[in-house]
């Protein structure tokens, strides 16, 4: 049988046996003690639900999944993994968590960090330099900035550091980091891989299986450990994965259309993705304004759930200052476009 489509594996990955009397998914293990001998023992040790999922999304990205309590806990047991003192280089646009544990990090001594345009790749190229970790996103949060991750990727392996890229806004149906080179891939499940606003999970995939051990054991030692039940309902949401983007990224290339030339605002689109970002003109007051309008779209922080959100993101005060005042993000959602374009432009006017 030829290797079958990501959105095929989505749906087959980590479901149990096709033998008589299995069930179809693997379910909730509710559990925190095992008989001993085994290879599990206890419940921070691992979990069937977790494993379900995690095989789905490994086989999605091309490597060994590790999943987390939450995105901020992936991202520090990757952390974990600089040495003492080590340079990290990352985007000077990214998830405000990310760079809360960055500015963190190195405010105590532990790592010097280093920011940079991540869509200039000689800057990137420059910056590397002696570096030990390059961390990526792209497109970036909340800027829409796209990096050149083949390249870069080289650049940084060749200077001695390891890849890091966060996928949540592509998903490993848009993007697969670890085919352009990257070591490891981090996720925030809470987003489009669940995909419904129900649950709070991260992930990191591993292209090697030593640096999948290393992170198990964080997630270990640290007690970063996913409920069995957001593993779940995580699994689940994956499923569908395929199809809630599909339309939500249909819904967000019309509303760039729409919205193009609109004199009010200015509009950021990578070209792929359900994220849109738009700049309205006359600053936090209008674009706040214009978010209070929103009568269909929902004004929250989150995103990559099936229902269309957005928000001004320089209200918190950990954006940084090189963002828009005016910038809102706009997640796309999968509801009918006239009537997200119609909402959109009725709190334009």
């Amino acid at each position: 049988m030829p290797v079958p489509h990501p959105e095929t594996v989505a749906v087959v990955a980590g479901r149990p046996p096709h033998t008589p009397d299995q069930p179809m998914n693997t379910p909730v293990h509710l559990v925190s003690n095992y008989v001993g001998g085994g290879q599990l023992e206890y419940g921070r040790f691992g979990n069937p639900s977790w494993t379900a999922f995690e095989d789905a999304l490994g086989e999605l990205e091309g490597g060994r999944a590790v999943s987390f309590a939450s995105g901020m806990a992936a991202i520090s047991a990757v952390l974990d993994l600089v040495p003492a003192g080590g340079r990290i280089v990352a985007p000077r646009h990214s998830y405000t968590g990310t760079i809360g544990q960055l500015e963190d990090v190195a405010a105590r001594g532990l790592a010097e960090v280093v920011f940079v345009d991540i869509a200039d790749a000689d800057a990137v190229r420059e910056a590397v330099s002696g570096a030990a970790m390059l961390w990526i996103e792209s497109p970036t949060n909340p800027a829409l900035e796209v990096a050149d991750l083949p390249r870069i990727t080289a650049d940084a392996h060749a200077a001695g550091a390891v890849v890091v890229v966060d996928n949540t806004f592509a998903t490993p149906l848009r993007q697969r980091p670890i085919e352009a080179g990257a070591d490891l891939v981090v996720h925030s499940v809470t987003k489009y891989l669940a995909g419904h606003s129900d649950l709070v999970m991260g992930a990191v995939v591993a292209a090697r299986e030593e640096d999948a051990a290393a992170l198990a054991a964080r997630r270990t030692l640290r007690g970063g450990i996913p409920s069995p039940l957001d593993a779940f309902l995580a699994l689940r949401g994956l499923r569908t994965l395929h199809v809630r983007l599909d339309r939500a990224e249909a819904n967000a290339r019309e509303l760039v259309a729409r919205l193009g030339g609109h004199p009010a605002l200015e509009v950021r689109y990578p070209g792929f993705g359900a994220i849109v970002s738009i700049v309205v003109r006359g600053g936090a007051e209008a674009a706040d304004a214009f978010v209070a309008a929103t009568r269909l779209w929902v004004h929250a922080t989150s995103l990559g759930g099936v229902e269309s959100t957005l928000e001004r993101r320089r209200r918190w005060a950990a954006e940084p200052a090189t963002i828009p005042a005016g910038l809102v993000r706009l997640s796309v959602g999968i509801e009918h476009i006239d009537d997200l374009a119609d909402d959109l432009l009725a709190a334009l006017v």
